[in-house]
């Protein structure tokens, strides 16, 4: 299995070596017990890494709490070795067709022929060459063909070696009967386990089987009917599995608890919304059962969209409610099961451990601790339609420090909030004014139906068309909701900001020069905007953030020293020279970067930070801001584990970011009221930051594509792209941004001077 996966490893206990020991009962866990929850981890880290293989037991024990339980799903070879894979067809994740090409077979399976590769074709000695790879497409192919299947006698081994630590081992029998019809008894190598095998739990779906087991196994192993589909047949008793919930006193004559389906417990339309919950939890408790929920994967396409693709949200929804709470999760993500436990649950409803970070220069070694501000992007626009009322109402709900309107021009000089002057991105406008159709080469290379072509009373007769990034791929965001809200004029957003408990608002401008050319003067809006509602007044308490990517528009705000301006750099970088810091500094005291900008990517692993770059803007006296964070799995390096919070985590302890943009607020908001958000371990854990580069050290040679050429140095001429219109001669017609004559310095310099009419701010 190779050398290096002992220095591995030691790399993994370095970064998730603090485990919780499992705590006494504390109040607020309604278990059986009392006592916190267990993790039990499907194939060991399985929602990452190829399941059941040493490599993914491994990465379970080091990432997760002490206490997780590994789960093994038993398949037997022809001389009775029992292997851990959990599909009764090897080939589906595995090269054993390769291996063995001529090996297939047919059998009768629950009153189903099924074609493929079985154990029990095989004696134990040729099972163990087979290689194990991933079937699920969302997960990473890059560790495939280089993890052995494993008997249960190897994960013992693996289980045994972790001094110190103690894990316990959950086997499930899928197949008995199966087995049995081909002359194989699970019960005899169950009963046949040796003592000092510390396997906790035993599961089947078979009635007969476990009462059969009920009395000759050891008195710590638990004895769990698992529950399959509703309208399945249980084998032995020929009732459907929705009967038997029914019946939950016939199960506890030998059982000591059950492990349903997560939808048992809070069931989901066809829509994929939650629905109340069941009493199944509260009746097996009362009953003395104990309740374990199947079925988490952050990747999971069919999650409720209640949950706003936050894996850490489900796992809560299922341990940390006012009614009741499951005695253990079985998932194939277990660190964010973990960090779910130990980190999130019981802080709803907290307020933040620390303010957010303060407007001016980043704060110096030894001072006040703070954290990132929360800064939307179209509102919460993961949960409804961008820049709508909605959306925005959202954002304040969900904890969010800044509110950001990006403001668009109507043909008539209207200015409102959206996310693109391309109505056709978030509206409706394809069905209504698809002859407005054009493409403005200044804006972008699509054609598109443009804010400034339509009067405001038309944008008005428009609905919003919540879209999200991955639709494609079958992940939707709330589409209950799709065309709810309405659309936000400047002032009225102002004025909601002012009457909400936020620290401030963000002012995105683009676009700003083609506009004046289009007799629309976008700067000027906003300035009156916000003259007019009081936030150039020293008294008023609310920040205000002005973003473009435009050095010009920057420049005219410095007009009012209480904004803060921030540069948005929309390509990537590894690094800013020093003249383009100090270059910055003339207009900005901020910047925005991409997330690949913050953290270099290769393919979907994160390669390494761009330490330099931050540090750099820092020390010239620059805030950070990164962006844009989503929630959805695709959006996330396979580093992050597919949880959004481990992004918020490493933006936040290893990026050194002081603002995070994103469209699901509150999940920076949960993160932020829990006590691992200092980085420091609590209980025991803590919600580690991706380390870069860690994955790439296991991937096999060649699986991940070279790596893509360096991200360039930022430099002077990068920044100052646009350029205003000259100033007319006549200061009195100046009501427009614009630009000074150049001077005979400036002719020397190539350094525009630019200028604002402040005049027109008045009334």
């Amino acid at each position: 299995m190779g050398a290096r996966y002992p220095l591995v490893f030691l790399i993994l206990l370095l970064l998730h070596g603090t485990k919780a020991a499992p705590d006494p009962p504390v109040p607020g866990w309604l278990t059986l017990s009392g006592r916190r929850p267990v993790v039990v981890a499907r194939g060991g880290f399985s929602g990452l890494l190829p399941e059941s293989g040493q490599l993914a037991y491994n990465f379970a024990m080091h990432s997760s709490v002490c206490d997780v339980v590994l789960f093994c799903d038993l398949q037997l070879s022809s001389d009775g070795v029992g292997f851990c894979h959990s599909s009764l067809r090897l080939d589906n994740s595995s090269d054993i067709a390769q291996s063995f090409p001529n090996r297939g077979s047919t059998y009768q399976v629950n009153g189903q022929d099924v074609q493929g590769w079985f154990s029990l074709d095989f004696k134990s000695k040729e099972l163990h060459d087979i290689v194990l790879s991933q079937n699920i497409l969302s997960r990473p192919n890059t560790f495939d063909k280089e993890q052995q299947l494993l008997s249960l006698d190897n994960v013992v081994q693996s289980v045994l070696a972790q001094q110190g630590e103690v894990h316990a081992i959950w086997v499930n029998i899928e197949y008995n009967s199966f087995f049995m019809e081909h002359g194989l008894s699970s019960e005899g190598y169950i009963v046949g386990l040796p003592k000092e095998f510390p396997v906790t739990h035993v599961s089947s779906p078979e009635f007969a089987f476990l009462k059969g087991l009920s009395g000759k196994v050891r008195s710590n192993i638990k004895l769990i009917f698992r529950f399959l589909r509703e309208d399945l047949v249980e084998p032995t008793t020929k009732r459907t599995y929705g009967e038997l919930l029914k019946d939950l006193k016939s199960i506890k004559a030998f059982a000591s608890g059950i492990l349903v389906p997560k939808q048992f417990i809070w069931p989901q339309n066809k829509d994929m919304y939650l629905e109340p919950s069941t009493s199944l939890v509260k009746d097996a408790h009362a009953l003395g059962l104990e309740v374990y929920a199947s079925g988490f994967a952050n990747d999971d396409p069919c999650m409720s969209y209640n949950y706003s693709y936050d894996p850490s949200a489900e796992i809560l929804q299922y341990i940390d409610n006012s009614e009741f709470s499951v005695d253990g999760v079985l998932t194939d993500n277990p660190p964010t099961a973990s960090a779910a436990l130990v980190c999130m649950a019981h802080t709803k409803g907290n307020p933040f451990l620390f303010p957010p970070v303060k407007a001016g220069p980043p704060p110096g070694e030894g001072e006040n601790s703070t954290r990132p501000l929360i800064i939307t992007h179209n509102g919460a626009s993961g949960v409804f339609s961008d820049s709508t009322d909605l959306a925005y109402q959202q954002a304040v709900k969900d904890g969010a420090d800044i509110i950001d309107c990006w403001v668009r021009m109507s043909k008539d000089g209207v200015a409102f909030c959206l996310g693109s002057t391309d109505l056709n991105s978030s509206t409706t406008a394809a069905t209504t004014f698809l002859g407005k159709m054009t493409t403005v080469n200044e804006i972008q290379n699509k054609s598109g139906i443009f804010s400034f072509d339509l009067l405001w009373s038309e944008i008005q007769t428009l609905k919003p068309n919540l879209i999200g990034p991955f639709a494609d791929a079958r992940l939707e965001r709330n589409p209950a909701a799709k065309n709810a809200g309405k659309f936000v004029t400047l002032p009225e957003f102002l004025d909601f900001a002012k009457a909400s408990n936020i620290t401030g608002i963000l002012m995105g401008i683009e676009h700003a020069t083609y506009l004046i050319a289009r007799g629309l003067d976008v700067v000027d809006a906003v300035s009156k905007a916000l003259v007019k509602s009081g936030y150039d007044k020293e008294t008023c308490k609310q920040r205000v953030l002005i973003q473009s990517e435009d050095a010009p528009v920057l420049t005219a705000f410095k007009s009012f020293p209480k904004f803060q301006r921030v540069l948005t750099i929309e390509f990537d970088i590894r690094d800013a020279s020093k003249p383009s810091v100090e270059e910055i500094l003339q207009f900005a005291n901020a910047v925005k970067l991409r997330r690949s900008s913050a953290a270099r990517v290769n393919g979907f692993f994160l390669e390494g930070f761009t330490d330099s770059l931050v540090n750099r803007l820092h020390a010239g006296g620059l805030q950070v801001y990164v962006g844009v964070l989503r929630n959805e799995f695709m959006n996330l390096a396979f580093d992050y584990w597919a949880d959004p919070l481990v992004e918020v985590a490493t933006d936040t302890l290893s990026v050194g970011a002081d603002g995070l943009v994103t469209e699901f607020p509150a999940t920076a908001a949960a993160f932020f009221r829990s006590p691992c958000s200092t980085g420091q371990v609590y209980m025991g854990y803590t919600i580690s930051p991706a380390e870069p580069g860690g994955l790439l050290m296991l991937a096999v040679n060649g699986s991940v594509p070279p790596a893509p050429p360096p991200a360039p140095v930022l430099e002077p001429q990068d920044i100052l792209q646009q350029q205003l219109p000259v100033c007319p001669n006549e200061p009195m017609f100046r009501t427009f941004r614009c630009r000074l004559a150049p001077k005979e310095k400036e002719k020397a310099t190539g350094k525009p001077e630019y200028n604002i009419n402040l005049a027109s701010l008045d009334g």
